[in-house]
């Protein structure tokens, strides 16, 4: 039964998310829920960590995804269904790495069509005897989703597979995006109906669910959620490709953790981040972290390992030693090479059948010995792209055969069914050497389960008996590659290179093979699948951990959905708030920054608005205030474009330069007049700006900036972290600060900042007389910490009254020294209008554009 706190799928196809009312009665005890938009706060005596055990129920997790652990079939007598588990699936392996006494839940679809009157009664089963939930997914949905958008857009665009024509890959279909959404969203259905959000952690897995971490953020901010994709992700060059890219993006930034087979998968994500949502990671003792909105999203890179008991169990079967010896006569004086491939157009079997032909040609030593045994399991697809190459790997089998068979020999034995874990084991066996040509694929175990059937299990005979050897050639382009660094990589294209890695392996020393052997054996052994669920889950343990301390927000709407995280001090400055204590005081310090903060960091024309000169004007014409404009522009386009507002102070270039109104002179703040250090500066900027398309020097009186913001962003970041490098080397004994900002890397005076120009201000005031009673200070970048900074130390120092009304407030939500924020450059600029309104400004003052 569907939640009622959910609307017609119909609104989520198109995009428009329904407002989600409160959760649904739960048959187990909740603290706290949330929704969107909405904090619950937690009560101090019922407040709550993740590293404290619940008092009303032991931690679970709940482990999503596209299909569930489980077998169905009919009965024979077709009346109702039987289940038993499928003991191949890695959701059911993984559960070997959990703490024992975690319980396991399961949300996902079966593989089976159920019809809509049994779909009930199969629940109940499901979640009595396997702790299983199912998620029926209508048959129009189901075909769009899995076989339209997951398996024609995403499938192929992670492989590295651009959909160029209609005919090659396929145009993109929003109406299968729009059916992608609508199954996540029943998936979320599913975990919500049996979720308890303040005990259960949530482990959602691969592609098909990117977007389902948005629906449970949206309805429980604090949930504790973690996600693994088991695919490759590409590059930014081609993931940038996808219409739908941010969205996908932001989907799994609101999981807590999100996890990699290899850094090259995490680092394309990294990179995607950077380019399309301007986010940067940053390392911290060894762990990956992405500071989205407050909240540290964890970066998980963990290869999946094979399942070491199931392997070794197989190999033990009765009916595997007997087929052992059978193929062991079979291939009697061969040498057998072996490839295990899903049938698909990414595993480049044909590249290895070309790869044998050529072994064959150039080393006739080995025609009429050496055997390349190829097994095609089932595809999983369909398509025109994969009848292409199926009939290529026929042609290419017959060839090969026709050209080099002899009495007695095949050079292919190309094996076209489904072949059981136990008759596979038997082949591995009885393997010289296993070789993946796959050129792109998202981990790949044939090379795991290889060197684990070629080990053998001690003390089950002679067949285990003996030195162990095994080899592996394996394509660079899969993800088990990385941790096998015993195998001959190769790049599955240059067919004459793979084919002399294949001749290299079997041609190879006993005593050299089994020291590679055995550094395999060692790795494979130790970092299994219960290795790799058990790393994971206490990541996501770690990342989780301050969850229940922290205030959240859940903002935006549709897909541009996520959960600011902040101290519970930092909130939204409210506009009754501010004039409230506006009105209330009779001696007030404003101070703004400039730009991002009165005018937006992206508008061209950089001069001031009618509406902002009129505001700041009547603010500066009310005797209680001392307003300041505190920028690091210079301060000629300052004095230009605020020659009508007389009365207002401007700090110009950090404070560099600095006067109170236009009818007084401007005062030099800096501590040296020494600028020798340009004539050393300014060529290693230019070094940098001519090597950096894009990127640019600005000239100022006191100091000298870089910009990169028009540089390519990953480029202009590495340039400007190597150039602060070479600034901070060559000015050392220089009296000046090299620091970095937003797109910028800037060289000033040492002694010169924004923080220098409050305190001033601050003691200024004081000293004539007029402590500041009330203060105001707006600012959104680094530069504009310093300020909310000092205010601090001037409230502790007595420069400004302990009952002075302080409102330090940054642009943007973001971990800030200030303990308010405002949105966006128009929510500052209406906030200093109702000051401008509330203000005694004398008649005479300007009057406000309209």
């Amino acid at each position: 039964m569907m939640s009622r706190s959910y609307t017609n799928l119909l609104d989520l196809a198109s995009g428009n998310f329904p407002v989600m009312g409160q959760p649904r009665e739960k048959k187990r005890m909740t603290r706290v829920m949330t929704v969107p938009g909405v904090i619950s706060e937690l009560d101090d005596d019922h407040s709550v960590a993740s590293d404290v055990q619940s008092s009303v129920v032991q931690d679970r997790v709940i482990i999503v995804a596209n299909q569930l652990p489980v077998k169905a079939k009919r009965r024979p007598d077709n009346k109702g269904w039987s289940f038993s588990w499928d003991e191949d699936s890695l959701l059911l392996q993984l559960k070997d790495g959990l703490p024992e006494d975690m319980e396991v839940l399961y949300v996902g679809s079966l593989r089976v069509d159920v019809d809509s009157s049994e779909q009930d009664d199969v629940s109940q089963l499901l979640l009595d005897r396997f702790k299983c939930v199912p998620a029926f997914l209508p048959a129009d949905i189901l075909a769009k989703f899995y076989h339209g958008f997951c398996k024609q857009h995403l499938w192929p665009l992670f492989h590295y597979m651009l959909p160029f024509s209609a005919n090659h890959g396929g145009r993109f279909d929003r109406s299968l995006w729009e059916a992608y959404v609508a199954a996540n969203k029943i998936f979320s259905q599913r975990v919500i109906e049996v979720l308890n959000p303040e005990d259960d952690y949530v482990w959602i897995h691969d592609y098909h669910l990117m977007v389902l971490p948005t629906f449970l953020r949206r309805r429980f901010n604090r949930l504790r959620m973690g996600f693994f994709l088991h695919s490759p992700f590409p590059s930014s060059e081609i993931y940038r490709t996808l219409p739908v890219r941010e969205e996908i993006l932001k989907a799994l930034l609101n999981s807590d953790l999100i996890g990699f087979h290899t850094f090259d998968y995490a680092r394309h994500f990294l990179s995607c981040c950077s380019r399309m949502l301007g986010l940067e990671y940053q390392s911290k003792r060894g762990y990956i972290g992405l500071e989205y909105y407050g909240r540290t999203v964890g970066i998980k890179i963990m290869p999946v390992g094979i399942h070491m008991g199931q392997i070794e169990s197989v190999l033990k079967l009765a009916d595997k030693e007997w087929r052992v010896g059978e193929l062991k006569q079979q291939f009697e004086g061969k040498t057998v090479l072996l490839g295990v491939d899903d049938m698909d157009i990414f595993k480049g079997v044909n590249l290895k059948l070309l790869a044998m032909e050529h072994m064959l040609k150039q080393h006739p030593k080995w025609q009429g010995r050496a055997v390349l045994v190829q097994i095609a399991n089932p595809a999983r697809g369909r398509g025109k792209d994969l009848e292409e190459v199926q009939a290529e790997i026929m042609e290419s089998c017959k060839r090969i055969n026709d050209t080099y068979r002899q009495p007695g020999y095949e050079p292919v034995v190309f094996i076209d069914r489904p072949v059981s874990l136990s008759e596979r084991a038997a082949y591995y066996t009885i393997a010289e050497c296993v070789v993946v040509a796959a050129v792109r694929d998202g981990m790949n175990l044939t090379p795991y389960e290889y060197i684990v059937c070629r080990q053998g299990v001690s003390g089950a005979g002679s067949e285990s008996s003996g030195p162990k050897k095994s080899m592996l050639v394996v394509s660079e382009f899969i993800g088990c590659s990385p941790s096998l660094s015993g195998a001959i990589r190769v790049n599955p294209w240059n067919i004459e290179a793979t084919a002399e890695a294949m001749n290299e392996a079997i041609s190879m020393s006993d005593a050299e093979q089994q020291l590679r052997h055995e550094k395999h054996y060692r790795y494979v052994s130790t970092h299994d699948v219960a290795y790799w669920s058990r790393s994971f889950f206490q990541d996501m343990e770690r990342t989780c951990k301050d969850h229940f301390r922290r205030r959240c927000w859940g903002i935006g709407l549709s897909f541009g959905f996520r959960v600011v995280a902040l101290d519970p001090n930092f909130r939204k400055l409210s506009v009754d708030t501010i004039v409230s204590a506006y009105l209330k005081s009779k001696r007030r310090a404003i101070l703004l920054d400039y730009d991002g903060t009165v005018m937006p960091q992206a508008s061209i024309n950089k001069s001031p608005s009618q509406e902002v000169m009129s505001i700041i004007n009547t603010l500066c014409g009310d005797v209680k205030n001392t307003v300041f404009v505190v920028s690091g522009r210079g301060r000629d386009s300052l004095e230009k474009w605020f020659a009508p507002c007389t009365k207002l102070g401007i700090a110009a270039e950090h404070g560099y330069f600095m006067r109170w109104s236009a009818d007084q002179e401007w005062e030099v703040c800096g501590q040296s007049s020494d600028f020798g250090w340009i004539q050393m500066a300014e060529p290693v900027m230019k070094l940098y700006t001519e090597a950096t398309d894009g990127s640019s020097i600005e000239t100022k009186e006191s100091a000298l900036v870089w910009h990169h913001r028009d540089a390519d962003p990953g480029f202009g970041a590495s340039q400007a972290k190597e150039m602060l490098d070479h600034l901070e080397s060559v000015l050392a004994n220089e009296p000046v600060a090299v620091k970095s900002g937003q797109f910028i890397v800037e060289v000033k005076p040492q002694g010169v900042s924004k923080g220098v120009v409050a305190e001033k201000i601050f003691t200024s005031m004081a000293e004539t007389g007029r402590r500041a009673d009330f203060v105001l200070c707006i600012g959104d970048d680094r530069s504009d910490e310093d300020m909310f900074e000092i205010i601090n130390n001037a409230l502790a120092s007595g420069t400004l009254s302990s009952s002075t009304s302080v409102f330090a407030c940054t642009v943007g939500q973001k971990p800030s020294k200030a303990k308010y924020y405002l949105d966006d450059p128009t929510d500052v600029v209406n906030m200093l209008e109702a000051l401008a309104e509330a203000s005694d400004s004398p008649p005479s003052s300007p009057p406000r554009s309209p």
